[in-house]
Order: C-alpha cells, then structure tokens, then sequence
C-alpha cells in the first residue's frame, strides 16, 4: 500500500455495530490509518465540527436516518472531507442515491480487505486532487486580483494619450500573454502568429478594420489561464489522465475569470476568445460545449487561428506539420471542429497566410505586418 501522511489518514469510521466498527479500524489502522469510531450520525456530526478528518466512512443505513442523507450534509458542510459508503444491502438503487447525494464510493457487506482499501485509498486520492485545485484556484484568484488591478491602473493611464494607449496597451497584453507560454516553456512567436491568422480571418469574414485590428491585440490572451495550471499537469511530456485533462482545460474559464468585467471593451474581447478559443462547432468541445452560431464568431476565429499554428509548431511530442500537411488535417475537421464557412476563407487566403508564417521566421513575428499584401493591412 501507498504510505500516506498525517494530513490524509484520519478517517471517521461511523457504524452502529460495536463488532463492524472495531473490524473497520483494525483494518484501517494495520495500514496507517488514523481511525476515531463512533456508533450514531449525532457523534459523527460532533466530531467533524470538532476536528479534521480526511474521510468518512459510514453505514449506509443508520438508526433514526439516512447515511445517504448524511453523506449529503457532510459534502454540503465539511467540503474537505471525502465520504465512503458502507452498506449490507446490494441495492443498484441505493448505491446510486450515496453517489448522487456526493458519496465518492461504496462498499459491500460482508467486505473484502482489499476492496475496503482500495475504495478508501481511491477516494484520499480523488480527494486531494479536488484539494489541490480547489488551493491553485484561490491563490489564482488572490493573484488575479493584483495583477487585474494593475493592469486595469495601467490601461486606464495610457487613455492619456490615444496614440500611445493604442501601441502601450497592446504591449502589456502581449507581455502578460507571453508570460503563460513561457510558462509552457514557448516562445512568443505563437501568440504573434495566431493574431495575425485572426486578424486576416476577421478581415476576410468582412469585419471591419477596427474590430479586426482589436481582435488581432485581445487574441495573444486567448491562453492567459494557463498561469493557473500545476506545471506538473502543464508541462507533462506525456498524456494527461482523464483527471488531469479536466485541470488543463480549466485554462479557459481562469483565463476568463482573470480578464472580465474590466468594462474595457479589448480585455472583455479577450475574455471572451479565452472562454470560446477550444469550443467546436459540433459541440464536443469545453468549457460549455457550445455549438455552431452558439459559438461567438471571434471564438470561432481564434480556433482556427491557434490550431494552424499549433500543427505547424514544434511540440515536445512531435516535429511540426508542414502547412499543407495541417490544411489537410484541418479541412478534415470541417463542420466538426471548426466552421466551415471560416475554414474555406482561411484556406481560399494560402498565400497570405504563407506571408505570415514566413515573415515571422526567426522570432520577429512582428514583421508579418509589412509583409502581408495589402488587402490585409
């Protein structure tokens, strides 16, 4: 077994059977285990608002109550502690009534030591990853705070001066931009580029200037939230597991959280692009699997964007995709993944998107704005 520390091996073991509890904390205990027994739900509940457990484990019928409803209370009340289900009874019905009243497992009477141990082992685990990203998220937010702040201060200052809150605002963008793809150990080359391809894209889908030219400024954002992922999961060489996905494509809605309700127009379209850049136009894609027109038209250009420059980037995992090795497995993807209307566009414009990828060859993707033919300026 997994040794465990201090903070994760206290367990509330509540039965009303003097013989199941003293078995339960026997077992428990010979594996590191820290067990405090108790026979009713009113001790339980004495007992979790007095101290620290890691884990309930109870019975599921319990004299007077529900251990379901139980469950239901300890989740509501004591969020740190996992809850187990112990039960006599195999009942499909009632095992789901645990699990929907936030119940992380159950167990069968007369129990296995093994099955008892890994469900409770299963559930420290399931446990201390809700912990760990329930604590990144508030220092995230303690940190959003801050560095919102400042940046609301400093853009507020630049209006001074239109010419140079246009060139300063877009400047701190860019860097604070450029500070999440550091983190994931990039260059800024990619956020350059993508904001080109949306800026084009936007012209070509009959934006005016003006709307193209801001979103080309508010995309670099568009993976700002990645400042707020563990660099174990960020800068994992290989794949993520299902749990670890899920913590990689919070980016979005941190991203969001850190750049809305500002009231200025640039960071409100940059939280919008970071909310919508990984939605598809099927729908299977996160945070809120929006569909087709569901999908705001910016968010629908920085996919196609951000996926053209990723496949032809190189990855830790594998050498870049040439061009037109991408465009074939992007228009492969058409009316799934990206919309198809924008897809045609993109790809209709080759030789100006080729003008960008090469003018931003050798870390100056800045001089791709003299480079493109004028319909693009």
């Amino acid at each position: 077994m997994t040794a465990v520390t201090p903070d994760d091996s206290r367990i509330l073991v509540l039965d009303d059977e003097d013989t199941i509890r003293t078995l339960l904390v026997r077992i428990l205990g010979r594996h590191g285990y820290d067990c405090v027994a108790v026979g009713s739900a009113a001790e339980a509940r004495r007992r979790l608002e007095a101290e620290r457990f890691a884990l309930l484990l109870s019975d599921l019928r319990l004299p007077g109550e529900s251990g379901a409803d139980l469950a239901a209370e300890v989740v509501r009340d004591h969020p740190d502690t996992a809850v187990v289900m112990v039960t006599g009874v195999d009942d499909r019905a009632l095992a789901e009534e645990a699990l929907e009243h936030g119940a992380y497992a159950y167990v069968l009477k007369p129990f296995r030591t093994n099955e008892l141990l890994i469900n409770v082992a299963g559930a420290l685990r399931r446990r201390a990853l809700e912990l760990e990203t329930r604590n990144q998220r508030e220092r995230l937010e303690q940190t959003v705070l801050q560095r919102t702040a400042t940046l609301r201060e400093t853009i507020a200052r630049l209006e001074r001066s239109e010419a140079e809150a246009r060139r300063l605002r877009e400047e701190t963008v860019r860097r604070l931009a450029w500070a999440a793809e550091f983190r994931n150990q990039e260059t800024g080359d990619h956020i350059a580029r993508m904001s080109l391809y949306c800026a084009l894209l936007a012209r070509l889908a009959g934006l005016d200037v003006e709307h193209a030219e801001r979103l080309r400024i508010a995309s670099p954002m568009h993976d700002v939230g990645k400042i707020g992922i563990p660099d174990r999961i960020l800068l994992k060489p290989g794949p993520l597991t299902p749990e670890e996905r899920q913590v990689m494509e919070a980016h979005t809605e941190i991203g969001f959280r850190m750049l809305s309700g500002s009231g200025i127009d640039l960071l409100d379209l940059a939280a919008l692009l970071a909310l919508t850049h990984h939605e598809r136009v099927d729908g299977s894609g996160y945070p809120r699997g929006l569909a087709g027109d569901e999908i705001p038209l910016e968010g629908r250009i920085a996919a196609i964007g951000d996926v053209f420059d990723a496949l032809t980037s190189d990855r830790a995992y594998r050498p870049a995709f040439t061009p037109e090795e991408a465009r074939e497995l992007m228009q492969a993807n058409s009316g799934t993944h990206f919309d198809p209307v924008l897809l045609e566009l993109f790809f209709a414009a080759w030789d100006e998107v080729l003008a960008i990828r090469q003018a931003s060859t050798g870390g100056r993707p800045e001089l791709a704005l003299v480079t493109l033919p004028r319909s693009t300026q």
